[in-house]
């Protein structure tokens, strides 16, 4: 799925219009508005306590709270005891739809690190989906990663890319694969890199124990995205600082942050948030006990155990990814860290599916009717899914 092919859908006609008293779109509107939505887009927008002209015919639907364009969640491994890596169809659906409910409009399903053969299995589950509009695309998160920074990937099951490899499972995702994450500095990995790319593929690089140069010459390359910044990577360092230096300075990277209360401190989501501004991206890294229970789980071929909703390798070694969603790391951004709405909005939609090449996410003319109603609170109230309310 070429980043080149995703454009948004022509305007339709308006059969309803929504009203809200505050309205914050990924074009920087905030305010009083209205919303003429009709065959699932939104056919026009504009300010002010209700439309005028024809549209004033319209059924009219007034919203209480503060709307905001639908999440993108690019990073998201599962729900409701499913893994995205191993789960059939109806499996898959479910966890889609938890994460959507929960205000996660556009998902991008994670497959972690496995073998060939299960990576193809698991594309062989997620591509029709992909191709019906349940998900909007596949990242891959393995198994091209370092083993120094594997956190919950299985060191056995990861190896440097190989062309042929690469190949293949672009070819078994049928043009569905929209983000790889790779460590730069193994064998073969900037040619990955330059490949993927080709082919119209995100690159994000993560689970690295690159330098600050090795990742900026992976940008040169054309990566794109950092995975889960400070998660993965050796530590932020004043005379080497890493992928997570590369991250907070390179204006060409996008930046993931799993705003969970568990990945990251107060004090490092601050330096993130204020380094790369307009480059932040919210993601849930969220694994199969979300919404569901604490227990034993698998991941990426490890063994995790989950514990009031905190998700650690068996070993206690490493987190393995989180429990939450974006709309719960919206509500912290705003009501912890004091930011504004236009901002999280940006940090939960506008950014990554620019770096996605997802167009029609920002509730402008034309974009994809996905809206979420945020209570006085900052939390998630109702969801809108291509014009139907979930």
């Amino acid at each position: 799925m070429s980043r080149r092919d995703d454009a948004a859908g022509p305007r339709g006609t308006a059969d309803r219009v929504v009203v809200a008293d505050r309205i914050v779109t990924a074009t920087g509107a905030d305010g009083p508005g209205w919303l003429a939505l009709g065959d699932g887009l939104v056919v026009d927008v504009g300010d002010g306590p209700a439309p005028t002209g024809d549209l004033v015919r319209l059924p009219l639907e007034r919203l209480q709270g503060v709307v905001v364009p639908g999440f993108v969640d690019q990073h998201v491994h599962g729900a409701l005891g499913v893994d995205f890596g191993g789960a059939d169809e109806a499996g898959a659906r479910r966890a889609a739809a938890h994460h959507q409910r929960a205000g996660s409009t556009r998902l991008v399903a994670s497959v972690a690190t496995a073998s060939s053969e299960a990576t193809v299995r698991a594309l062989g589950v997620l591509a029709p989906l992909v191709e019906e509009g349940v998900l909007d695309g596949v990242h891959l998160e393995g198994p091209w990663l370092s083993v120094e920074r594997r956190g919950a990937h299985d060191p056995g099951l990861l190896r440097s890319p190989e062309p042929a490899e690469v190949e293949a499972l672009l070819e078994a995702a049928r043009g569905t694969v929209r983000l790889v994450t790779i460590a730069p500095e193994l064998p073969g990995a900037v040619d990955a890199i330059r490949l993927l790319v080709d082919r119209g593929v995100v690159v994000a690089l993560g689970h690295s124990d690159c330098t600050a140069a090795e990742a900026h010459a992976a940008a040169d390359a054309g990566a794109t995205v950092v995975t889960h910044v400070y998660n993965g990577m050796r530590p932020l360092h004043h005379r080497e600082p890493g992928l997570a230096g590369a991250a907070l300075t390179d204006d060409r990277l996008a930046v993931e942050l799993i705003l969970d209360g568990q990945h990251v401190s107060r004090d490092a989501v601050e330096i993130a948030r204020r380094a790369s501004s307009g480059r932040l991206v919210l993601v849930s890294d969220a694994m199969a006990a979300t919404g569901w229970s604490d227990g034993r789980y698998s991941i990426a071929g490890s063994e995790v155990v989950v514990e009031h909703g905190v998700a650690m390798l068996a070993d206690g070694s490493s987190l393995a990814g989180s429990t939450g969603t974006v709309g719960a790391g919206v509500t912290r951004l705003v009501r912890e860290h004091g930011v504004s709405l236009p901002e999280a909005v940006r940090a939960s939609s506008a950014t990554a599916a620019a770096s996605l090449g997802l167009a029609g996410a920002g509730l402008g003319r034309g974009d994809r009717a996905d809206l979420v109603v945020l209570d006085d609170q900052g939390r998630v109230g109702r969801v809108m899914r291509g014009g139907h309310w979930l």
